[in-house]
């Protein structure tokens, strides 16, 4: 298995070979000894702007021609093994009984369908919203002014939420599968440098394309999707999932064997329609907040300095956070370098903001979530309580301004209490937006919180202390606010067949984290059934 030798420092013009061999001679290894060898990833260190200036650091991974003398290497210099990720099927034996229906076709979705798919089982997927072609169009009309679709939106349809953000890959999670969905990824149209960054993304333009080879490839190994189709009910005998019941373009029911529940962490109907059936769903903490858009060129010179303008950098990026003693916190979440502020709500009367970019992340302004977590003991305990939560937040933004268009102001006029919205910053929102005090929308506790991030941010970034930064609200799905629970074959407890899967059910956070919970829910299923 390859080896990866860490922490190779470079300057922003040195080639690939170069940084090669000095990793080779940082290990004590002879270049005639390589059978392969390559950069792994590549991340900036900006923290120097002296003589030495910013450099790339790298990760270089090589193999040895001998298999020996190559994990002695290892042991000796501490080193790791490449985390290259693969699935492992077993199949079993248990008759289906019926189709697997996958309800969802976000990264969740998607990838458990691509799995199933590829290994004989022809699974369903019931998509509530449209294919990409005609969900661009009609979040597009949405955007220009036009009615808000309820079923198709910046949350609904194919590639789900991920389809309208920066297509950011970076995750938390520490899975060898995080490396087979970048390369799976990368073979379905993405970018090869997913593979070599530390922060890969796609950008909503690529990832389109990406999301709409992987439903070919879906069909092309037996599956099939009903796209403009919600799951309407489950019905259960003997404590298992018997049949699904779907509206809308294909209206009709269908016998299952087993479900797989990847709705997304906006489907508030199909979560209740769950807990109705009999799941056992739970709230859990999230975080709610606004989007603050600086311009690029001001984000680039407050991490780069005088190095801003040279094109060897990448297009700046941040993520910071604050905690207090006791807890409360607050942080910055899905930064869109050179992006949008965009509309994303999925209910009527509602206003919802989220961030994208394209590949190029060429935008003028950038823009990040600036969130504070939230729980029960701001929403109560009550199941769906975070969800009644953030649905209200949403509705006193619709109401604030009397329309889509979103609450916003600069951050002087937000922490003076006098909201404003003079400054040179153009706000980038695409259904404009309205001057309001945004403490009026949010709780108190949140305003506090941001107030006082803002002010240790300032510290951190020249740019955050621009008092004419725009803040636009609000932004309320950064996760799911419920969990629904599952037991270590992922199965939901008390549900013998329904499978809770991604980041909706709460098992997952972001594209990557979700992609590998499709996978591993696959597996499962896999485990204890025979192909239908």
């Amino acid at each position: 298995m390859p080896i990866i030798i860490p922490q190779i420092k470079g300057t922003l013009t040195q080639k690939s070979d170069e940084i090669i061999e000095k990793a080779l001679k940082t290990a004590g290894i002879n270049s005639r000894d390589i059978a392969f060898a390559d950069i792994y990833k590549t991340s900036v260190d900006a923290r120097r702007r002296d003589e030495k200036g910013i450099q790339f650091v790298y990760s270089v991974c090589l193999s040895l021609k001998d298999k020996t003398a190559e994990q002695h290497l290892a042991d000796e210099k501490r080193l790791t093994y490449a985390p290259y990720g693969d699935i492992q099927v077993r199949k079993g034996t248990k008759p289906l009984g019926g189709r697997i229906v996958i309800a969802g076709f976000g990264p969740a979705g998607m990838f458990c369908a691509l799995t199933l798919a590829e290994n004989g089982y022809r699974p369903l997927v019931l998509e509530r919203g449209s294919e990409v072609g005609r969900r661009v169009e009609k979040v597009s009309r949405f955007w220009r002014g036009g009615e808000l679709d309820e079923q198709t939106n910046a949350q609904f349809g194919e590639g789900g939420a991920g389809t309208f953000s920066d297509g950011k890959l970076t995750t938390r999670i520490k899975d060898p599968l995080c490396r087979y969905v970048l390369e799976r990824l990368t073979q379905l149209g993405a970018p090869k440098e997913l593979l070599t960054k530390a922060k890969p993304h796609i950008g909503t333009d690529k990832l389109r394309n990406v999301v709409k080879n992987l439903r070919e490839r879906v069909l092309q190994c037996g599956g099939e999707i009903m796209f403009d189709t919600r799951l309407d009910g489950i019905s259960l005998s003997g404590g298992r999932v018997t049949q699904v019941s779907f509206s809308g373009a294909e209206t009709g029911d269908i016998q299952s064997g087993c479900v797989v529940a990847a709705i997304g962490h906006s489907a508030r109907d199909t979560v209740q329609m769950l807990q109705n059936s009999g799941a056992i769903i739970q709230s859990k903490p999230f975080a709610v907040g606004v989007r603050i858009e600086h311009t690029q060129k001001a984000v680039n010179e407050s991490l780069y300095g005088r190095y801003a303008d040279d094109p060897h950098l990448p297009v700046g990026e941040y993520q910071m956070s604050y905690t207090q003693k006791d807890g409360q916190a607050c942080y910055t979440f899905c930064m869109c370098p050179g992006g949008v502020v965009v509309p994303a709500a999925s209910e009527h009367g509602c206003v919802v903001v989220n961030g994208m970019s394209e590949y190029a992340r060429n935008g003028v302004n950038a823009n990040s979530a600036l969130v504070v977590p939230v729980n029960q003991s701001d929403f109560g305990a009550s199941p769906l309580g975070g969800m009644e939560f953030a649905r209200k937040i949403e509705q006193a933004a619709y109401t604030s301004a009397g329309n889509y268009t979103a609450p916003a102001c600069t951050v002087g006029g937000f922490l003076s209490g006098t909201p404003d919205l003079k400054s040179e910053i153009l706000p980038t929102y695409a259904r404009g937006v309205t001057v309001c005090d945004i403490s009026s929308i949010l709780p108190n506790r949140v305003t506090d919180m941001l107030k006082k991030g803002l002010g240790v941010f300032s510290k951190r970034m020249n740019c955050f202390k621009d008092d004419t930064a725009i803040l636009t609200a609000p932004e309320t799905r950064t996760s799911s606010p419920v969990r629904i629970l599952r037991d270590d074959s992922a199965k939901a407890v008390g549900i013998e067949n329904l499978y809770p899967c991604g980041e909706g059910a709460g098992y997952a956070g972001g594209i990557t984290s979700s992609a590998v919970d499709g996978i591993k829910t696959a597996l499962k299923i896999m485990e204890e059934y025979a192909p239908y």
